[in-house]
């Protein structure tokens, strides 16, 4: 995975799935939480914005695992 995600990146990884799957953002890995995915995309200075809508919960054990934040 390149480190500047583009949104061709990103539409690839996510074509595939159940677009009923619920979106949540993985944030920080020394104290990680997920995070709601706000609504609305901003495309400003070439680069497409999407804001966080809230923090949900800890972010779950397998998923930490997956991501390798031990």
């Amino acid at each position: 995975m390149p480190q500047y995600l583009t949104v061709g990146h990103l539409l690839r990884q996510l074509q595939e799935l159940d677009p009923n799957l619920p979106v949540r953002l993985a944030i920080n890995p020394d104290f990680p939480f997920a995070h709601f995915v706000g609504a609305k995309v901003v495309v400003r200075d070439g680069k497409a914005y999407i804001a966080d809508d809230g923090q949900e919960d800890y972010l779950p054990v397998g998923a930490r695992d997956a991501l390798n934040w031990a």
